[in-house]
């Protein structure tokens, strides 16, 4: 759980509305905490899965899993627990 304060999902509105449906985990019904954080900022969300957009679908030469893995290891590099 994020220790800073965030809009719960139910107050999202405006452009956290619009964004909603591309952040939200359907099958937990729920948006993650990394993304939460960013309901204090739309554009920092929106600039966030433009981020996640473009590692993840702009090389044509790996395939989706093989980006998953690299996000991987970077993530545990990093000591990232997400």
């Amino acid at each position: 759980m994020a220790w800073i304060d965030t809009k719960r999902e139910d107050e999202w509105d405006g452009r956290l509305a619009e964004l909603y449906g591309r952040v939200v985990d359907r099958e937990h019904n729920r948006v993650d905490n990394i993304m939460q954080i960013h309901s204090l900022d739309p554009s920092g969300l929106e600039g966030h899965l433009g981020v996640y957009d473009a590692a993840m679908s702009g090389t044509r030469t790996l395939r989706k899993v093989e980006r998953e893995l690299i996000a991987l290891v970077v993530s545990d590099m990093n000591d990232c627990h997400y």
